[in-house]
């Protein structure tokens, strides 16, 4: 398994461990700050969250700068980025942080995405690589739960999350749209 790869598998690692630190609710305590209260054990998720969303950005630099992509990775990553964001949106919701309107839809999109693919590698045996809308969004996403979780102060979490929908719904139509040929046959 390359570098990559293992930065993928740290990431889905980190997930347990960022769950943990929310239901525990370690370290307990908060602060003030510019009118918002901050919990210390939001704090320290955040830190693990963004610690797992860099490996995002630092397993796809090294795999396309050093020619390492692999369809391992072309597959896992985005299931990775997945399964840390939408389980984060749902930690969200349940500290009444995020509308679960907004997550629904977030978790919808990347269900549909992932069946798409799947049906994608079964017709053509190709895996659909991420593309800049998807990439927009993922970061949009990771940064908005980033803010959330930091108290949303300014309602810099706020912009982000809207911003994450838009890229959402966008970039869902939009790997439909490239990939609506392999259900010309289906229906």
């Amino acid at each position: 398994m390359n570098l990559p790869n293992k930065l993928t598998v740290f990431r889905i690692f980190l997930i347990p461990v960022f769950m943990l630190l929310i239901i525990c609710g370690w370290p307990a305590g908060s602060f003030t700050l510019a009118g918002t209260t901050i919990y210390w054990s939001r704090v320290v998720a955040m830190i693990v969250f963004a610690v797992a969303s860099a490996t995002d950005w630092f397993d796809g630099h090294i795999a396309r700068s050093r020619n390492m992509v692999t369809n391992f990775g072309k597959f896992a990553d985005p299931l990775a980025d997945k399964m840390l964001t939408m389980t984060a949106f749902i930690f969200l919701v349940s500290l009444n942080l995020a509308p679960a309107w907004i997550v629904a839809i977030i978790v919808c999109r990347e269900l549909a995405v992932t069946g798409l693919r799947l049906i994608v590698v079964e017709n053509d045996g190709e895996v659909i690589a991420a593309k800049m809308p998807g990439k927009i969004k993922t970061t949009c996403q990771m940064l908005s739960i980033i803010f959330l979780l930091f108290g949303d102060i300014f309602h810099i979490g706020t912009v982000l999350l809207w911003l994450a929908l838009i890229f959402t719904i966008y970039s869902g139509i939009d790997y439909f749209r490239g990939s609506w040929s392999v259900f010309k046959g289906s229906m």
